[in-house]
């Protein structure tokens, strides 16, 4: 781009919680800019994920979410003809982007009824260390494990 940087959007925090991750994390849930549906689905996820788990449901999915975010990631770079995958770590807004958008995608995949059942299910599973998204993660961390001795190769 000619100009820089685009300027950050302010993104305001939800009306039930009052934080700004649960907005994210409703912006990527939603579909067809159906906000409102997203937020219900969402609070009736985690209604269903402290009534599994007998505690405070925005907790358990920060801490599920915490879960499946990733540190670390391989970037394709070609080097004299050959493709080397390089690994690197990944900032914190990717970070966080990363991990919801694995959670919401695994959720999708579950085999439960609602979406609310599924996001709920996929967020106890996170919060347990399981289930796909969990899996998503160290996928990416063994691959980058695998592939650091071309990490002199970083950009």
């Amino acid at each position: 781009m000619r100009k820089g940087r685009p300027k950050k959007r302010i993104i305001l925090p939800d009306p039930k919680f009052n934080d700004v991750l649960v907005t994210k994390f409703v912006n990527n849930l939603m579909l067809d800019g159906k906000k409102n549906k997203s937020y219900q689905k969402f609070y009736q996820a985690i209604d269903i994920v402290a009534e599994r788990t007998q505690e405070d449901g925005l907790e358990v999915w920060k801490k599920a979410l915490s879960n499946v975010t990733p540190a670390v990631e391989v970037r394709s770079r070609r080097v004299g003809g050959a493709t080397f995958q390089i690994p690197a770590e990944i900032r914190p807004e990717r970070k966080q982007s990363l991990g919801m958008k694995n959670m919401i995608n695994f959720a999708r995949k579950r085999h439960e009824k609602t979406m609310e059942e599924k996001l709920a299910g996929e967020i106890v599973a996170a919060y347990k260390e399981e289930g796909g998204s969990y899996k998503r993660k160290e996928d990416m961390h063994r691959m980058a494990d695998a592939n650091k001795a071309f990490s002199h190769f970083r950009f």
